[in-house]
């Protein structure tokens, strides 16, 4: 039988240790801000993601690896989320990892937070000097005796903001802003990156601002039509058309003129996601301003046909 591996001898660790020599001037430079690092995350689905995962019980050192960081398991949602939410995304190689002193520890639970040194790569989006050597505020899965996962010298992608008046520091945007890098993986994130950055990129979508159900002349036949409120003002409209003895179809419209050969967005797309990640489960009462009980019931009907095409959002965080 294979003898266990003695948690002092697992080479996916690092011996925790309190800051000190350069690494603790350094620190000590950081804005008040940067201490407060899961304060400072942006209340995204990645924010709530943290909560969830305090519960999370730590991993037993011969288990840790880098799979705790794995990249292989984030959704098209889950990038987007990311890329959306970091002025700036940077592919860096990690050089120095330290752990912080328990008065700077993570509140979360199986989680370290560590001093990062890295340096930059390549910058994939975001504009503004990130400096050639980059410092920065992690929360690392930790085994039971509260190690770090080691991840010196491995590339890493950054979803982060700068911190004002500081080269070369960045804050994370959420717990899990610090990703394992890969080459399919920043391939994902460059295709999410060129959409979000597209001229023509399709608005936030807020909520569904009027539905209205309008029957036709034979029996079977009818239209509603969606309006949405998107963040931008950009009118982005939903329509599902009905025919004697035919499958409804629907579609979207990004603009004043409702597209009659609308069809729906492509999934793994953003035009997908803004529907898929924003709409409400039912259709909201106050939006329903259909004529008739029958024509309101068509038109809720409608809005669960369209959301039940789109499908779930699918985050994984």
């Amino acid at each position: 039988m294979r003898k266990p591996v003695p948690a002092s001898q697992n080479q996916g660790c690092t011996q925790a240790r309190p800051i000190q020599g350069a690494a603790a001037i350094a620190l000590s430079r950081l804005p008040i801000a940067a201490f407060a690092l899961l304060a400072g995350f942006v209340q995204t689905p990645a924010a709530r993601a943290a909560d969830s995962a305090s519960s999370a019980p730590p991993v037993p050192a011969a288990m840790l690896s880098h799979s705790d960081l794995a990249y292989s398991d984030l959704a098209y949602s889950d990038l987007v989320d990311l890329a959306e939410a970091a002025p700036v995304v940077v592919r860096a190689q990690v050089r120095q990892v330290t752990a912080l002193d328990a008065a700077h520890a993570s509140p979360l639970r199986g989680r370290a937070r560590v001093y990062v040194e890295a340096r930059t790569e390549a910058l994939l989006a975001g504009r503004g000097a990130v400096g050639e050597t980059l410092r920065y505020l992690a929360d690392v899965p930790a085994d039971t005796r509260g190690r770090p996962l080691s991840l010196k010298k491995r590339s890493v992608l950054l979803f982060a903001r700068i911190v004002p008046d500081r080269v070369g520091e960045l804050q994370l945007v959420a717990p899990d802003g610090q990703v394992l890098w890969d080459p399919a993986l920043e391939t994902r994130v460059r295709g999410v990156l060129a959409e979000l950055l597209a001229a023509g990129a399709p608005p936030k979508i807020l909520r569904v601002r009027e539905a209205l159900y309008v029957p036709g002349n034979l029996t079977g036949e009818g239209e509603t039509q969606m309006s949405l409120t998107t963040q931008s003002g950009t009118p982005v409209s939903l329509t599902v058309v009905h025919g004697p003895g035919a499958v409804p179809r629907w579609g979207l419209s990004l603009g004043e003129i409702v597209d009659e050969a609308a069809v729906p967005p492509q999934p793994g797309t953003l035009t997908w996601y803004r529907l898929a990640c924003t709409l409400a489960p039912q259709l909201p009462v106050a939006a329903n301003v259909s004529a008739s009980a029958s024509d309101r019931a068509l038109a809720e009907a409608d809005y669960g046909f369209v959301r039940t095409a789109l499908g779930p959002c699918g985050r994984t965080r």
